[in-house]
Order: structure tokens, then C-alpha cells, then sequence
């Protein structure tokens, strides 16, 4: 890396994204620091094959967007699952397939769950739970699902979650308290809590 690269990378995100404004090429330093988190989080929800794209689509619509980042002290990983999610809700019906596709897996096809790059709910598979947790995460609705799995997968707090979705921290809580108490019904035989709600992080 050159002393340019360099230069371009150091600082925080939201000073990167400022000066991206002006040298579009420090946006590169965002991109080298959150593309492995975004990836990551898409492919959780909609597999490896729709993850590479969406998390492309991801940093074009971050780098349009970059004048209006509000960077409120936590970075711009929020910033970016938010718009990630966004993205991905125009790609929702992938993800709805997935999970179906899941539930419907006999519980010991770990390989199956593999190719789909569904590794969380492949570590399900191992303790026969896979299309459980699967069947129940289909059912949420949209709302508190992205809220569940940005805290879940995304590993958000829920004042990030309140800044990457644009509502309110009580509107955070209440869904995820109901994303919760619905998988609880919908898979009674699963450790909800330890699949898909880490220990809060309060900030």
C-alpha cells in the first residue's frame, strides 16, 4: 500500500466520509473497513449467491448517499446494515425462499444448509434444529425480522438499530420483544435466546 492508500485510509469513518466528498477516492478506506461486516450480514439472510451483489449495490448507494451520513459517534457500520437492509428488501422474496427452502431441509442435511451459505442455521443443523429456527424466522414479519438479525447477525445495539433502520429506539425494543416471544411460540423446542439474541449491549 502506497503512502496515498495510506493517507486515504487513516482517520475515522466519519472523517473518511467528509473527505470522500471532495476526494471520492477516501471512500475506498469505508469500503476496506465494513465490506467483510456487510457481506457478512447478507449472507446470513440471503445466501452467499445474492450477498456478493447486494453488498456491491450496498457501497454504490452508501457512496450516492455520503453527503448525508450522520455519523452520531458509532461509525458507519449502522449506516451501512441499514442500507443494506434496504437494499435487500428489494430482494426479499430470496430470502423468504431461502428460509423455506431451509424448513422444508431434513434437519441432519448440514451439507445442503452449507451450499446455501446459511451458517448460523447450519450450527442449528448440528443439534436438529435448523428448520425450526428456519420455519420461525420466516414467519416474522419484516419489521421485526430486520430488527431481530441486525441485532442478531448484524450485532447491533439497539440505539444502532434505531439510527440504521431511521425509527425510534422504543419502536427497536418493542419489535424485537415481539420478534422474540414469536419465535419462542413458533419453535418452543429451541433456545431462542441463544441463536438469535445476543446479551444486550447498551450504549
Amino acid at each position: 500500500m502506497g503512502a496515498d492508500d495510506a493517507s486515504r485510509r487513516e482517520g475515522s469513518d466519519a472523517d473518511l466520509i467528509v473527505r470522500s466528498t471532495v476526494d471520492p477516492e477516501a471512500f475506498s478506506g469505508i469500503f476496506d473497513r465494513h465490506f467483510a461486516a456487510v457481506h457478512r450480514y447478507l449472507a446470513r439472510r440471503v445466501g452467499l449467491s445474492r450477498a456478493d451483489d447486494l453488498a456491491a449495490q450496498t457501497f454504490v448507494v452508501a457512496f450516492g448517499r455520503r453527503a448525508d451520513f450522520d455519523d452520531r459517534g458509532v461509525g458507519a457500520r449502522p449506516w451501512l446494515l441499514g442500507i443494506a437492509t434496504n437494499v435487500m428488501r428489494n430482494d426479499l422474496r430470496t430470502e423468504q425462499r431461502m428460509f423455506a427452502a431451509i424448513a422444508r431441509l431434513d434437519p441432519s442435511g448440514g451439507g445442503d444448509l452449507l451450499d446455501l451459505g446459511e451458517r448460523s442455521v447450519a450450527r442449528a443443523a448440528a443439534a436438529g434444529e435448523a428448520a425450526q429456527l428456519a420455519g420461525a424466522l420466516a414467519g416474522l414479519d419484516t419489521g421485526q425480522r430486520d430488527v431481530l438479525l441486525l441485532h442478531a447477525w448484524g450485532d447491533l445495539s439497539q440505539a444502532e438499530i434505531a439510527q440504521a433502520l431511521g425509527i425510534p429506539v422504543g419502536t427497536v425494543y418493542s419489535r424485537l420483544s415481539r420478534a422474540r416471544s414469536a419465535l419462542r411460540q413458533a419453535a418452543p423446542d429451541l433456545a431462542a435466546e441463544r441463536h438469535c439474541s445476543p446479551q444486550e449491549r447498551s450504549r
